[in-house]
C-alpha cells in the first residue's frame, strides 16, 4: 500500500514545479479546437485574462507570486477542507512533524495573553534540565520580546540547530521579577506514545501517528510486561486514542496489526478501481490475546479512527468514550520541487466490514462522557465540531434514512481519578462492570466489499 497519511496521510510523488503565468496564458493554444478538454482550456484563458487585468490595473502593484498562491489555495479550498497548498516552509514543517524529531528545547507551549505559556516540559530534554516549569510564561527570546509574534513564529524561533543556545526570559508565579534561563538545543523526539501501569492494567496513550509510534508502542509495552515481573501478567490493555488527530497511514496499519492475528485492517478506494487497496494483518499479538479497551472521543480523527474501526470490526476491542471526529478521507502529499507541495484528497477509507466513517465517525460500544467542569461549560448551547460541521466536507456514504453525525465531547480531565472514561475501562478489564453486547457491525453499502478489492501488501 502506498504510504499515505490522514491529517497527514502523506504519499510522496514526483511532479514538476508550478508553471509560470505565461504558460497559463498560452496553454490552450497548443491544443486543437476539437480537444475533449477544450472547455477547461477556455477557462484557463479566462483565468489568464483576469490575472493580467489585476496585474496591470489594480490600484497598487500586486505581488505576482502571492496572486498565484492565492489562486491555487482558492482552487483547492473549493474541493474539501483537507486539500491545500503547502509553501516550502510549511512542507518542511510537515516533514519534521512526520519524522517526530527536530532540534529544539523540549517544551509543549501555548499562547496566552500575547506571551508563550509552558504547558509541560518533556522529560529528559534541555528545557526540563535547565529548570523550565509548567505554567512558566516566556516573554522574550534572546532578549527580543515575544509580544506581536504568532505561536508558530515563536515556536520557529525556539527550534534550531542542535547544540546552539537560546536565552528565555521567564515570568514565574511566586517570583517578583522576570529572570533568564539559558537552554542549549538538542534533538527532541516527539513522544508519540506515553504508557504506564494502572495496577495490573497496561495503559498506552497515543498522541499522534508519526514514524515513531509503532516501534515506541511495542518497546513500551514490552518494558511494562517486564516491569510486572515473570510471575504476573497484565490483566488487560487500554489504548487511549482520545484527541489524537491522526498521522501516517502505515503507522495506523502497524498499530492495528499489533493487536490482530489476521484479517483486513483498512480498505482505501480512490476514484479509479485500480487505486483500491487493502491492508491485511499478519500473525502476532503484542497483548497475547488479552482484553483491550480503546478510548476515543470527538478529537479522535483519521488514523485514530482506522485503528478503532479495525479493532471494533474484528471484535478485538471494546470501544469506550464518545463518537469520533469522522474524517474518512485520505490525503496524498505531492511535492512540487522547490515550490512546496500539494495536499490532495485522493481516496476514502473503509473499515474491514466496509463501513465508511466519513462525516459520521466511530460510534463507541459504550458511550461514556466526561463532565465538563463549570469553568469550561459554554454559556450557550454549542454542538462540538466534527467533520460534518466543516464547510465543504466530503459527503458521507450514509445508509438510507440516516443523516450525517459528527461532533462530540473531547474533554479529558488531567487527573486520572476524575476521568470517567478511563475509570470505566479499568473496571471493565477487571470485571467490575459488564459491557453491553457489541453492536452489530453493518456495512454502509454492499459495494464496498466487492470482490474486485485488491489484497494489499502489509507495510
Amino acid at each position: 500500500m502506498s504510504r499515505k497519511t490522514d491529517v497527514a496521510f502523506w504519499t510522496f510523488m514526483s511532479m514538476a514545479g508550478l508553471a509560470g503565468a505565461s504558460t497559463v496564458f498560452n496553454i490552450s493554444h497548443s491544443y486543437s479546437a476539437t480537444s475533449p478538454n477544450n472547455e477547461i482550456y477556455r477557462q484557463l484563458d479566462l483565468f489568464g485574462d483576469v490575472l493580467e487585468r489585476v496585474r496591470n490595473d489594480y490600484v497598487e502593484k500586486p505581488d505576482d507570486s502571492k496572486l498565484i498562491e492565492a489562486a491555487i489555495n482558492g482552487m483547492l479550498a473549493s474541493l474539501d477542507p483537507h486539500s491545500s497548498y503547502m509553501t516550502p516552509k510549511s512542507f518542511k514543517d510537515m516533514q519534521v512533524q512526520t519524522r517526530g524529531e527536530f532540534g529544539g528545547l523540549g517544551i509543549e507551549v501555548t499562547m496566552e495573553n500575547g506571551v508563550i505559556k509552558v504547558v509541560s516540559p518533556m522529560d529528559e530534554t534541555p528545557a526540563a534540565k535547565a529548570g523550565v516549569q509548567t505554567n512558566d510564561l516566556i516573554t522574550a527570546l534572546d532578549g527580543t520580546q515575544i509580544q506581536g509574534l504568532t505561536l508558530e513564529e515563536a515556536v520557529e524561533k525556539m527550534r534550531g540547530l542542535v547544540n546552539t543556545p537560546i536565552t528565555l526570559t521567564i515570568v514565574r508565579k511566586g517570583r517578583d521579577e522576570p529572570f533568564e534561563i539559558k537552554v542549549v538545543r538538542d534533538t527532541i523526539r516527539v513522544q508519540a506514545v506515553k504508557s504506564r501501569l494502572e495496577g495490573d492494567v497496561i495503559y498506552a496513550k497515543l498522541s499522534t501517528f508519526n514514524e515513531q509510534t509503532h516501534s515506541s508502542l511495542v518497546k513500551q509495552v514490552d518494558a511494562l510486561k517486564k516491569q510486572l515481573g515473570a510471575d504476573k501478567t497484565a490483566k488487560g490493555y487500554i489504548i487511549d486514542l482520545r484527541n489524537n488527530p491522526g498521522g501516517l497511514l502505515d503507522q495506523a496499519i502497524s498499530v492495528s496489526d499489533d493487536f490482530l492475528e489476521k484479517g483486513a485492517i483498512v480498505l482505501t478506494k480512490g476514484r479509479n478501481l485500480e487505486e483500491t487497496q487493502r491492508a491485511n494483518a499478519r500473525p502476532g499479538d503484542i497483548t497475547d490475546g488479552k482484553q483491550i479497551v480503546v478510548l476515543v472521543n470527538g478529537g479522535s480523527a483519521s488514523a485514530s479512527e482506522i485503528v478503532a474501526g479495525a479493532l471494533q470490526d474484528h471484535r478485538r476491542a471494546t470501544i469506550v468514550g464518545t463518537r469520533s471526529f469522522g474524517k474518512g478521507s485520505v490525503q496524498t502529499i505531492i511535492p512540487l520541487g522547490q515550490n512546496g507541495a500539494l495536499r490532495l484528497t485522493t481516496a476514502r477509507y473503509y473499515t474491514p466490514s466496509g463501513r465508511s466513517i466519513q462525516a459520521k465517525g466511530i460510534d463507541p460500544d459504550v458511550v461514556i462522557e466526561n463532565e465538563l467542569p463549570p469553568e469550561l461549560k459554554p454559556k450557550t448551547a454549542e454542538k462540538p465540531r466534527g467533520e460534518a460541521s466543516l464547510k465543504g466536507h466530503l459527503q458521507g456514504e450514509t445508509a438510507k434514512g440516516k443523516v450525517e453525525e459528527s461532533g462530540s465531547s473531547a474533554y479529558v480531565p488531567k487527573e486520572p481519578e476524575k476521568d470517567a472514561q478511563l475509570q470505566y475501562a479499568l473496571q471493565l478489564i477487571r470485571g467490575e462492570v459488564i459491557a453491553p453486547p457489541p453492536k452489530p457491525v453493518e456495512a454502509i453499502t454492499a459495494e464496498t466489499m466487492k470482490p474486485e478489492i485488491l489484497p494489499g501488501k502489509k507495510q
